[in-house]
């Protein structure tokens, strides 16, 4: 009878270690109003959608637009089919960072205001002169701002050579140096071909219903159209090489977020766009100035059922601390997310079950990978929202606004769903799109900021009760270019390493902090940061204390 007891009081005891070691000391609380970010992002009706360029929402930002060590908060906006008085019509916005948990909104300050059918953001320095510039994508016309370092950003959209004389729906965009050359390239998805004139309406098509009830017709049934590549000719112009790159052979697809990934360690940045209703597409960069479609062999097209998916957003992270970037993808309801695990060896498989992935029923768009608990896991959270408002009164369980997916990464291959404990951030009901990652109070955690359809954002303060240590990374590029985009950082601790991409564009639409956030446990410093920079140069620092943020230039190591 007492081994039998001392064999149970084991068993409860390592059960317990178990729980404990797999308590999760995270919770959100949103301080968007106090904190001064309180415009409303506009985008189509409120309680019906009658076409579908009003259902897709648009992105947010995390970036540093002053250079002062402060993660500033940018927001895109849409419109509405009737239009707005003059002097009325909503607006991007940008908020300064106070650096005390407030911002003011600076749009017009700094000559951003611009109404229209937003979509996305990509965040890069294009002419390497220290200060990072914006590309928005629209239905209509896309724009780049060069961030002039002022304080003030310049459309220098027709001055780039960049079309403005034709109207299509741009989706997912990213900055990226494929020729690895130190200036910045510019990738541009369309999400498909639209025209409200021509559009039908609710219930009069065969892909305008949803479980029976009259929608917004699409994607299915409207027409496709190409993704386009622009070559940074070093002098403030880029130059259209769609066709000689091989990027406008794939078609047939309705591509959005558009993100930079190494996926085959081979050194050369590739290009990975979730595609909605039709497989994904993996541009394989070929080293040579082209790229070849390869999501087929590459295991990254469909689901392990051989389906294609819903594609909306997407996040590159290396979940299971192998060294290569594994994707993790989001889709319509009544689908799973797809967790594609790399194999290290040019392909992925589906981990989505294995991993614990469970949620069907909501519409899933913007995801990141973040250590949110510094215990040097990255775990995932997903915004959510129907694109049909109109279906909650008929199906009380597929409402238009519902709560945040946020889960908790348990080192051992699998995720557990951590939303009913991650506070009021993460249960209260929104119709949410883009969301973006970074650490907007400097404290050591990783925030988020949040796109909401016809309500103001939210900023999601990461309260985090725990001792655990952790390295924030800000990389500047000499050779490479200024924003170190498609850079590669890897710290060792002993045996354990982690590794993160520097990327443009992630999420659904929006972008991260440029910085790269760590967790490290208990460990008190990093025994090897090694950084494999954009143009393939490899960089090897030693022994970086924890709890800090530190600044590394290409081939001048930690800047004091």
């Amino acid at each position: 009878m007492k081994k039998l007891l001392f064999v149970f009081t084991t068993i409860i005891g390592l059960q317990n270690f178990v729980w404990s070691q797999n308590q999760f000391s995270v919770t959100f609380i949103d301080i968007a109003k106090e904190a001064g970010i309180s415009e409303t992002t506009v985008y189509g009706g409120v309680d019906s959608k009658k076409y579908i360029i009003e259902t897709n929402g648009c992105g947010v930002a995390f970036f540093d637009y002053d250079n002062d060590g402060w993660t500033d908060v940018f927001v895109m906006n849409g419109t509405r089919l009737e239009g707005f008085p003059k002097g009325k019509e909503p607006t991007i916005h940008l908020y300064k960072n106070n650096k005390n948990s407030t911002f003011t909104d600076v749009t017009e300050k700094v000559g951003l205001r611009r109404t229209g059918w937003g979509s996305g953001v990509a965040v890069g320095d294009y002419d390497n002169d220290g200060n990072e510039d914006l590309f928005l994508t629209y239905y209509g016309q896309n724009v780049l701002y060069r961030n002039k370092g002022n304080g003030n950003f310049e459309d220098v959209t027709k001055k780039a050579g960049l079309p403005v004389d034709y109207i299509r729906w741009g989706s997912g965009a990213t900055f990226i140096d494929y020729d690895r050359d130190g200036k910045l390239d510019l990738f541009v998805a369309n999400y498909l071909k639209f025209d409200v004139a021509t559009a039908p309406e609710p219930g009069k098509g065969g892909n305008c219903f949803w479980k029976g009830i009259p929608v917004n017709c699409g994607p299915k049934g409207l027409p496709t159209d190409t993704n386009l590549l622009y070559h940074n000719n070093g002098d403030g112009t880029f130059t259209d090489v769609s066709e000689k790159s091989g990027i406008a052979k794939v078609g047939g697809r309705y591509s959005m977020t558009a993100i930079v990934t190494d996926f085959n360690n081979d050194g050369w940045q590739d290009i990975y766009v979730a595609c909605d209703s039709t497989s994904s597409t993996m541009y394989r960069n070929n080293q040579d100035g082209t790229f070849t479609d390869v999501s087929l062999e590459s295991g990254t097209a469909y689901n392990e059922d051989g389906n294609a998916q819903a594609g909306m957003g997407v996040t590159i992270g290396d979940y299971d601390n192998d060294g290569s970037p594994d994707i993790f993808k989001t889709h319509f309801a009544d689908d799973l997310p797809i967790l594609y695990k790399n194999s290290g060896r040019g392909f992925f498989d589906d981990a989505s079950r294995m991993a614990g992935f469970d949620h069907t029923r909501y519409v899933q768009w913007g995801t990141g990978f973040a250590d949110f608990d510094n215990d040097g896991w990255e775990d995932i959270l997903t915004v959510t929202g129907n694109v049909y408002p109109e279906v909650e009164k008929y199906f009380k369980e597929y409402p238009h606004r519902s709560p945040r997916l946020l889960y908790q990464n348990l080192g051992n291959g699998r995720f557990k769903d951590v939303s009913a404990m991650g506070g009021t951030g993460i249960t209260e009901p929104k119709s949410s799109r883009g969301c973006a990652f970074g650490d907007f109070d400097n404290d050591g955690d990783v925030d988020v900021l949040v796109m909401n359809m016809n309500e103001p954002p939210l900023l999601l303060r990461n309260d985090l009760k725990s001792e655990n240590n952790w390295l924030s990374i800000k990389l500047i590029g000499t050779k490479s270019n200024r924003s170190a985009i498609g850079s590669r950082v890897t710290i060792k601790i002993g045996e354990q390493k982690q590794m993160q991409e520097v990327t443009s564009q992630t999420s659904y639409y929006s972008h991260n902090d440029f910085r790269q956030h760590f967790g490290l446990g208990k460990n008190k410093q990093v025994d090897e940061l090694v950084i494999r920079w954009a143009n393939g140069d490899v960089e090897t620092i030693k022994n970086v204390a924890a709890n800090q943020f530190v600044t590394i230039k290409e081939g001048a190591g930690i800047l004091k």
